[in-house]
């Protein structure tokens, strides 16, 4: 009789996974020939990762990348409108998997079409990078998040006599800015340039909004730098390196806004390299915990796990396949706890649960269809209280 009270009272109070449903939206690729018509919405339930209906959201050409408002009400996405390379913001509208899209504006970058696109922390402005032109453009938002105007466009080719590092001839030889991102404190900018081997940094100033060119952030020659994420307790920067398919780990100055590596690791072996016709590195992800580091890699289609070292140091733990085709992107779900993985030429999304212990990846067997996915953006509902965080305040 003890044995069987104390067999019922472990698994009463045993802690259990709690579920939730979260907002998951798409960017895609969207050819002439292909199905995709633009930004696409899906529910999906965490932990177990399980689909709900995937449908489009809104219309748009070219609506690659996605970002979100910090207040979680209004995204943003890379695209075209009119036949103009513009970013455009919609107003979100519901949510727990029921999620809607509506149109608040858009606004010419300026320079060509964008490849990503990022929100400041406190909403007051926005960037994208355009990898054509080698440009970064800054915007000014309003107070309900969407875009006031386009402020400046800032040209690569300016910094540098010598433009691309030219180390690796046709890919390096003009700047490619990719990626955009600001510090913790939204006191500097980030933008990775894959033909340049650096990461560009401006002194950014949202109340204005302004950016001025601060530095560089040097990467390995012929590395191609691509996109690049900061440690929850922002003191580390790690940079993915497209052509070599490597992470570069930096030290970061939260004073100076300089940023130093310490650390070079390839997300590949060299051997495994040589086998596919071509690989390229492509998205980065720090965990939530700020214990794991992820990485995908196409050709190869797969997602490289590392595990976070005391000092920032990481080492590689697996090497997981996403059971799709050309991981462009992926992201981790808020809680940590699952990885979407998007194949582009598969079609899919398929998920995977996350060891909390070792950081390693397991194919939960839930896949969903999405016409050319290629990026995965995360939403949880934003509680009633919160409606002037981030959006409708301006204080700091």
């Amino acid at each position: 009789m003890k044995i069987w009270f104390a067999f019922v009272l472990v698994c009463a109070t045993a802690p259990t996974a709690v579920a939730e449903t979260v907002d998951v939206w798409f960017g895609t690729h969207t050819p002439r020939s292909g199905s995709s018509r633009g930004i696409y919405h899906a529910s999906l339930e965490v932990p177990s990762g399980k689909w709900g209906d995937v449908s489009l959201a809104a219309e748009i050409k070219d609506c690659g990348f996605l970002t979100l408002h910090p207040s979680g009400r209004t995204l943003y996405s890379t695209g075209q409108r009119d036949g103009s390379p513009s970013v455009t913001a919609f107003r979100i509208e519901g949510g727990n998997g029921t999620a809607k899209l509506h149109h608040l504006g858009s606004v010419e970058t300026g320079a060509g079409g964008a490849a990503h696109l990022s929100a400041s922390r406190d909403g007051r402005a926005l960037l994208s990078a355009q990898y054509g032109s080698g440009t970064t453009t800054l915007y000014a938002l309003a107070d309900d998040g969407s875009i006031d105007r386009r402020v400046s466009v800032h040209r690569h080719a300016d910094l540098l006599d010598q433009a691309g590092s030219r180390v690796v001839p046709k890919r390096q030889n003009a700047p490619h800015a990719h990626w955009t991102g600001t510090s913790p404190d939204d006191r500097f900018a980030f933008v990775p340039d894959l033909g340049m081997d650096k990461v560009v940094i401006y002194r950014l100033d949202t109340e204005k909004p302004e950016l001025v060119h601060h530095g560089f952030g040097i990467c390995p020659p012929g590395s191609g730098p691509r996109h690049m994420k900061f440690s929850p307790d922002g003191d580390q920067i790690y940079v993915l390196n497209e052509l070599t398919l490597s992470v570069t780990a930096f030290d970061y100055d939260v004073t100076t806004g300089e940023m130093e590596p310490f650390q070079t690791v390839p997300t590949l072996t060299e051997s495994t390299k040589a086998q596919e016709n071509f690989n390229s590195a492509a998205e980065i992800r720090v965990h939530p915990s700020g214990r794991f580091l992820y990485a995908s890699n196409r050709g190869h289609d797969s997602i490289t796990a590392f595990a976070v070292q005391d000092g920032g140091k990481i080492s590689v733990v697996e090497v997981e396949p996403i059971r799709g085709s050309w991981p462009r992107n992926f992201n981790l779900d808020p809680s940590g706890r699952l990885l979407i993985a998007a194949g582009r030429d598969s079609h899919t999304a398929a998920a995977f649960s996350v060891d909390e212990q070792t950081g390693a990846l397991t194919y939960l067997r839930q896949t969903a269809q999405v016409p050319s996915p290629i990026c995965v953006l995360f939403r949880r509902t934003p509680p009633a209280t919160d409606q002037n965080a981030a959006a409708g305040k301006r204080s700091r």
